[in-house]
This record gives C-alpha cells, structure tokens and sequence, in this order.
C-alpha cells in the first residue's frame, strides 16, 4: 500500500525518489558508457523513453522489438538527440520460443558483453489464443519468453561480470497486477484452459510469475556466488497502448485512478533506477516500485511457488 500512497502523493521514498521523478531524473549523473544493455520491447511507450535514456547515459543500447518499423524509429528518434549514441536492433517475438533462440543466438554472435538484461516486453488483457508453441498468449509473452531468454543469456551476463568485475544486472517488469492472479496463483494444471479463461487473472498469473521468476533467480544466483542481481518492479499506471485489448476496463481504471497515473518518463524511472542506480548494488530478489523497494502479495514470496514455477517453465522450454 506504500507504494500507492507514494503515487498519490508523489512524495519521495527512501530512495530520495518517488512516483513523480522521470528517468532522466533518476540516472542523473551516472556514467553508463562501459555497459551493454539489452531491452526488449524498446520500440514504444516506457520501454523505448528507458532506451533513450539508457543511451543518454552512455549505454550500448540493444533493442529487442517485434515491430522493426517502430523500432526503427525509435532508434532514429534517439540518434537525433544524441549523435553519439550507441543503439542496435534485433526482432524478437516473445511468444516464439525459436524467435527468442533467434534473438539470443544473433546477439552472442556480435560478441559483445552483457551487463542488464531488461525484460520489459508484455501483452495485456488479450482474448484468448495460444502461441504457436502452444501456450496461453499472456504466460507465454510475459513469462515463458523472458524466463528463455534469460536462461540463454545467463552465462554472457555471468561472464561479463566476471570479467570486468561490473556487476550483472537482470531486471524483470511485473505490475501491481500481480495481487489478483487466479487462485493459488499460478493455474499449472489449466495454463491452456480456454473454457477457464480469464484475461484480466491471466495478465496478473503472467505478472506474478515474473517476480517468481526474478526471486528464484536471484535465489540460485547468490547460491552459486554469481555477480549477477536479479529484482523485479511495477512500473506504475502509464497512458500506453499496452491495454488496448480491454479499453472499455482501462478507461474505466484510468477515471477511478486519475491520480495515480504517471507520464512515460515517469514511468521508466523505476526501470532505470533498478538497471543503473549505485542504490541498488548487490541488492536482489526484490521487488520495486516508485524508484524504491516495495511489497508483493504473499504469492510474491512463495519460496516453494517459485521453485514449483521455475521446473514448470524449465519442462515447457525444454520440451519444445
């Protein structure tokens, strides 16, 4: 509930940060010109002001997108401002287990590091449909995607930090959402069960899946004495197309919410506070919000949910 008071106030957290900073704001000062970031979904709305503010800093920015043209823009949008900037792209479609090889097996082959892994990317509300992989759109965009993804990555992330002592960075963007998930909170046995079907519990399973996946990581990451972090976050309530699917229900959330709603650059800020910020060193398996950490629902700390999730996410990769 912090966090919400946070967003209606604007009043900063312990942080010194708080719902009203932008990305700007929060990276003021940082020099990330050492680093490589990947990004997917940087070609609109939070992702895309995260990316051009990650290259403002200096970051090699790697934009995963599945819309090239959008991309493209962004990209060009970015070098306008700023000509030095250092900024690829490369197609991904997270509901594509071989479009996420695809992406994986293209980056690795530019040989470069791999400091922050920003799994940023999602579908909201959609009807029901399933990938082509055969999973349920939501848990297969939000969840299994970035869960591949990460997995083939790890080792360049794990890598890189051993090598230049810089500490890997993966961060996971979850949502509020995550409160209201179906009951038990991941359904494992009807994940494709379209006569059980509900977009909204669907969205809010995929997003507490996402802070499982972040917490489970972070778990097995400090196990094995890698320097590498990994954290999740609610970004906030943001005016972007990602609720297109159920625009009746998010106009009806935006009139009953009006004040909590923040601006793009508002809302990348806690993205690139939990990607850049000295604040947020060594610091893992947390969840963030406001540019500050925050609370999950008991699901959101489910040590054995976690675990249950991760064998379950590892069994659908596997077996496709």
């Amino acid at each position: 509930m912090a966090s919400y008071f946070r967003e209606a106030t604007g009043i900063p957290g312990p942080s010194g940060f708080g719902s009203a900073t932008t990305a700007e704001q929060v990276t003021e000062g940082i020099d990330a010109s050492g680093l490589t970031v990947i990004i997917t979904g940087g070609n609109s709305g939070i992702g895309a002001e995260a990316a051009r503010v990650l290259a403002l800093r200096g970051a090699h920015v790697i934009i995963g997108a599945r819309n090239i043209e959008s991309a493209n823009g962004v990209k060009q949008s970015i070098l306008e401002s700023i000509p030095s900037a250092r900024v690829e792209i490369i197609p991904i479609e997270l509901s594509s287990l071989k479009s996420v090889r695809a992406f994986a097996d293209k980056f690795l082959e530019m040989d470069l590091p791999l400091n922050i892994l920003i799994n940023n990317a999602g579908i909201m509300y959609c009807p029901f449909q399933l990938s082509e992989d055969g999973i349920e759109m939501q848990f297969a965009t939000n969840h299994v995607g970035h869960f591949y993804l990460t997995k083939l990555l790890l080792d360049k992330l794990k890598t890189t930090a051993e090598k230049t002592g810089i500490e890997g960075r993966i961060v996971n963007l979850s949502s509020e959402a995550h409160m209201t998930p179906y009951r038990g909170g991941i359904r494992f046995d009807k994940i494709n069960d379209k006569d059980f079907y509900n977009d909204k519990l669907a969205y809010g399973q995929s997003k507490l899946a996402n802070i499982l996946h972040a917490n489970e990581l972070a778990r097995r990451l400090k196990e094995e004495g890698a320097n590498v972090t990994a954290n999740s976050l609610h970004p906030g309530l943001i005016k972007t197309n990602l609720g297109r699917h159920a625009t009746v229900a998010v106009a009806a959330l935006r009139a009953a919410t009006c004040v909590l709603w923040k601006s793009i650059p508002q809302g990348a800020a806690t993205t690139c506070y939990v990607a850049l910020h000295p604040n947020v060193k060594g610091v893992s398996g947390k969840y963030f919000a406001d540019c500050n950490e925050s609370k999950t629902t008991s699901n959101g700390t489910d040590e054995l949910l976690g675990t249950k999730l991760w064998d379950f996410t590892e069994n659908l990769v596997s077996a496709i």
